[in-house]
């Protein structure tokens, strides 16, 4: 038994990721706490995220927390969370997945096909725009930042004539009847990592590890090692419309990724894999080999991609 403090920023959706992590511990015995912040991710809104940084933005502040003491753990949204930690720091637990499917939200529309000619959607979200494009190039994309409350007052608000969030979140907090309709993977493919929640410690913790290994979702792991892997090896940065989602059947694990021209210039490339895996480190392997499959296919068409360690902002 320990006592544990979780860094979180101060969201709703955030603080109810937290609240939930905390309550499985405490039905362990654990002592736990919040410790709430506001992240620089949460303060710059007027810009895209790809422009000031990346979502790594919205963990380093809690990182900060966990390295000076304050906090033990902190909690993300796995799609926020950067390819590659700092030194010293450790992924140390993926939950069970939420729903990974993208969702089509608007007042007046019941989907993507209802929208007339020229209509507005709001996404902040290269992937989102790249993928929206391609579904429906008449219409306007629009940025849209902010958290999920603050989105969808926009909405209500008349901005938007729709908009496309993580159909997670909204489930989360309540708000599955927002959803008019939800994108499947073969229409919309997810981002890495969407839909899960993945817990950092710094990597000296062996404790705070032990303490998690019961909440850690083996299935949800093994894909998301995956679809992490193909963004690593692409460079993976909020700069790059990327998408890679993942299943797993039995030892087989399928995988699919695709890239977008952030021009919209070029048609959308896609790629699919599969194999058998058995631990983190082959589904990682077939994540590697589905981005090096992605790249040939972007580069024959005559894309152009970052080198995986150009400097850049993670996403």
């Amino acid at each position: 038994m320990s006592s544990l403090t979780i860094a979180t920023r101060e969201s709703r959706l955030a603080l109810w990721q937290a609240q939930h992590v905390k309550a499985l511990l405490e039905q362990r015995g654990h002592q736990v706490r919040l410790l709430g912040m506001t992240t620089l991710g949460d303060q710059i809104l007027d810009r895209t995220l790809s422009k000031v940084g990346g979502k790594g933005l919205f963990v380093k502040e809690l990182e900060v927390a966990l390295e000076d003491g304050r906090a033990d753990l902190a909690v993300h949204s796995l799609k926020d969370v950067p390819m590659e930690l700092p030194e010293g720091f450790a992924l140390a637990c993926v939950m069970e997945r939420e729903d990974p499917r993208d969702a089509f939200v608007s007042n007046h529309y019941a989907d993507l096909a209802s929208l007339p000619q020229g209509a507005v959607v709001g996404t902040s979200s290269l992937r989102r725009m790249a993928l929206l494009r391609a579904l429906r190039p008449d219409l306007t994309i629009e940025p849209l930042r902010g958290n999920l409350d603050t989105r969808l007052r926009k909405l209500d608000e008349g901005q938007y004539a729709a908009i496309v969030l993580a159909a997670a979140g909204l489930k989360r907090l309540g708000l599955g009847e927002r959803i008019r309709a939800t994108f499947e993977p073969a229409m919309m493919l997810p981002a890495a990592g969407q839909g899960a929640l993945g817990i950092e410690v710094r990597s000296a913790r062996q404790d705070v590890i032990d303490a998690l290994a019961p909440l850690a979702h083996h299935t949800t792991w093994l894909a998301v090692s995956a679809e992490r892997a193909v963004s690593r090896a692409m460079g993976g940065s909020c700069s790059m419309p990327l998408a890679a989602f993942a299943t797993l059947e039995g030892d087989r694990l399928s995988i699919d990724a695709a890239w977008g021209d952030p021009e919209g210039v070029l048609e959308l490339v896609a790629v699919r894999a599969a194999a058998p895996v058995t631990d983190l480190a082959s589904a990682a392997a077939l994540g590697t080999q589905v981005a090096a499959d992605l790249r040939s296919a972007v580069l024959a068409k005559g894309g152009s991609i970052l080198a995986p360690d150009a400097p850049q902002s993670q996403a």
